[in-house]
């Protein structure tokens, strides 16, 4: 039988790994692969697994002479070339359900800091200092909460909202598909425009595609409530920065919480250093469980894949 090479990019759970290898496939582990590295060497290999770090871009697909599948341990594709593999018979495949609890726990976690200044807080305390008549917060419950994008993580933010008794207004570009869940929440479904006038808090849970990047700029800015709040836990790119420092620094909006940014790491600091803005380095998908999730989906789902083909 022909031997079924597979390479892992970037690290997963080990979960994963022993099922790939349970499935009698040959399994390189190269985390800090390069990218010039991973050229040089995926004319090898049947399939590979990436996170968001490695770039599959159209060069490394075209020198791909055998791969029959991409597998991304996480949601988003943009690091991915899925247009060139489509046309090059490569199926591309994620885990879209694995890291949803992690990211909605999360964005909850950046609301309440916001909120309450936690971070602020807490540095503060640290150096010493007792600013307690500085940090007068806000509650959450009867605030309104914006979501833009409702799949499984929009979903899973607008339930533990309603925990928090917060009123919940969502806007998606395929909201029939999605009102089922809209309902089920008590949210209502409102316009972009609509959602951002009347958000206290505007989350985002979108994937980043050619009609998402800076969907959130000057404009759409100038349309939040004054003193609400931003947060962005799905891909840098949907959000302008240079907008976004503006209204922080006009006192437009009251804070804003990112854990994805337009170039990561961050080479400008001049956003995240803000004292207005709560800043984690990416980290959504970073639990155990979640991680753990995704390895064993993106596993299994090459399993089958690999194992069809091999006939």
């Amino acid at each position: 039988m022909e031997e079924v090479r597979v390479l892992i990019c970037d690290p997963i759970h080990e979960d994963g790994v022993r099922k790939l290898r349970e499935a009698g496939f040959t399994v390189d582990e190269r985390p800090d692969i390069t990218g010039e590295e991973l050229l040089r060497v995926i004319g090898d290999y049947d399939a590979i697994v990436v996170r968001s770090r490695t770039k599959v871009r159209a060069e490394v697909l075209r020198a791909a002479k055998r791969l029959k599948v991409v597998a991304r341990a996480g949601v988003g594709l943009d690091n991915i070339d899925v247009k060139e593999a489509e046309a090059r018979g490569i199926r591309v495949v994620n885990s879209p359900g694995g890291p949803s609890i992690a990211v909605a726990e999360l964005t909850l976690g950046l609301m309440l800091s916001l909120a309450r200044s936690i971070p602020l807080a807490d540095r503060t305390m640290k150096q010493g200092e007792w600013i307690k008549k500085r940090l007068r917060g806000r509650e959450l419950r009867g605030k309104t909460l914006g979501i833009i994008g409702f799949g499984r993580i929009g979903y899973q933010v607008a339930k533990r909202a309603r925990a928090f008794e917060m009123k919940i207004l969502v806007y998606d570009v395929a909201i029939q598909r999605v009102m089922k869940y809209v309902k089920e929440v008590g949210g209502e479904a409102v316009t972009l425009k609509e959602l951002l006038r009347r958000s206290d808090f505007v989350t985002l849970h979108v994937p980043l595609l050619p009609q998402t990047r800076h969907m959130i700029s000057e404009r759409e800015l100038s349309m939040m409530k004054d003193g609400a709040y931003l947060i962005n836990t799905s891909r840098g790119g949907v959000v302008d920065e240079e907008a976004l420092k503006e209204a922080l620094r006009s006192g437009k909006l009251a804070g804003a919480a990112l854990d994805v940014y337009e170039t990561e790491p961050p080479e400008d600091t001049s956003l995240t250093g803000m004292d207005k803005v709560v800043c984690t380095p990416h980290i959504g998908a970073q639990t155990e469980e979640a991680q753990r999730a995704n390895a064993v989906i993106v596993a299994e789902k090459l399993i089958e894949i690999l194992k069809e083909k091999r006939g």
